[in-house]
């Protein structure tokens, strides 16, 4: 057996804000990806995966007792496959802000729930956030608490506008410019990051109200008109809402960007080369950069790993 492929996302914009329902977009990145499998002979190397999709599945058994009415799976068939070795075989690296739980939800709900809402039908409103729900609950067992985008972005396969958590829709995005200079791109830190510890900390700070102020005032604000610009094409207005949402960032969001990256966020912003942003959580990972001019973005992070991953 081998299942789909179901790949990695990126939360262009929205990343925290969207718990504060701010606007976010999140478009699939092919790049990584990641399928079903079964390991006949339980070798040492899909062990972990196996392992993992035991208790996963237990937690589903869990789940569709409590909540019968969101979801129920063929659980026969899910157990009797982890039986006989069956693990999710990605590239998607864990940890780094890419979807990589997301894209084995997907996978899960794809092969085994009962009456899903599949990709080929008519995707009302209502579906979407249907699927979005039962996905923020299917993740929540990696995460401790998932807002279901990242499993809905990797089964749809589509670029999807946050426009608030009750309001989400498929995107239509400016196709990319063969040859254009401003890109999006990925900037390896080198260091896996752990999601729950870092929405623990946000949580933590939303507790004042100086903190939740700045983010209704300063970031959400920032990250609306970054999705409406990119939306629109509109990139000079686009770069300088970035540039202000990167200082936001790095003024108040420290704890999510590694230590030894806090100067070279700074380098961008005062160079006008690139602008960092976080890619999920942080912590960790990649981190997000978007500049006008590639060439001189390398030049400046000329010992750093970059993937471009959207060109302007």
């Amino acid at each position: 057996m081998r299942g789909p492929l179901f790949y990695s996302k990126i939360l262009l914009f929205g990343e925290y804000g969207i718990i504060k329902d701010s606007k976010g977009l999140s478009i699939p990145y092919n790049f990584y990806n990641g399928a079903l499998k079964i390991d006949k002979h339980h070798t040492v190397s899909t062990h972990k995966s196996n392992a993992s999709l035991k208790r996963f599945a237990e937690y589903l058994e869990t789940l569709q007792t409590e909540n019968p009415k969101l979801v129920s799976f063929d659980m026969e068939a899910l157990k009797k496959d982890v039986e006989n070795g069956l693990y999710f075989d990605s590239s998607i690296p864990q940890g780094y802000g890419v979807g990589s739980s997301g894209a084995l939800v997907a996978a899960i709900y794809d092969k085994y729930a009962n009456d899903k809402i599949t990709v080929l039908e008519n995707l009302t409103r209502e579906k979407l956030l249907t699927l979005k729900a039962i996905f923020a609950e299917m993740e929540s067992f990696f995460h401790g608490k998932s807002s279901g985008l990242d499993p809905l972005n990797s089964y749809l396969s589509l670029p999807i506008l946050i426009n608030s958590k009750d309001n989400i829709e498929p995107a239509g995005i400016p196709s990319q410019t063969e040859n254009g200079k401003g890109a999006v791109f990925l900037l390896d830190s080198g260091s896996t990051g752990e999601t729950a510890p870092m929405v623990q900390i946000f949580m933590e700070n939303m507790k004042q109200e100086g903190f939740r102020n700045m983010l209704k005032d300063q970031f959400v604000k920032h990250t609306d008109a970054c999705v409406e610009d990119f939306l629109q094409g509109d990139v000079k207005s686009l770069f300088g809402n970035i540039k202000q949402l990167s200082k936001v960032v790095l003024d108040n969001f420290k704890p999510m960007i590694p230590a030894q990256f806090h100067k070279l966020w700074k380098k961008g912003i005062d160079s006008n080369a690139y602008y960092l942003k976080l890619c999920g959580s942080g912590g960790g990972g990649y981190m997000l950069g978007f500049t006008e001019d590639i060439d001189k973005a390398r030049k400046a992070l000329k010992d750093y790993k970059l993937e471009v991953v959207y060109s302007f």
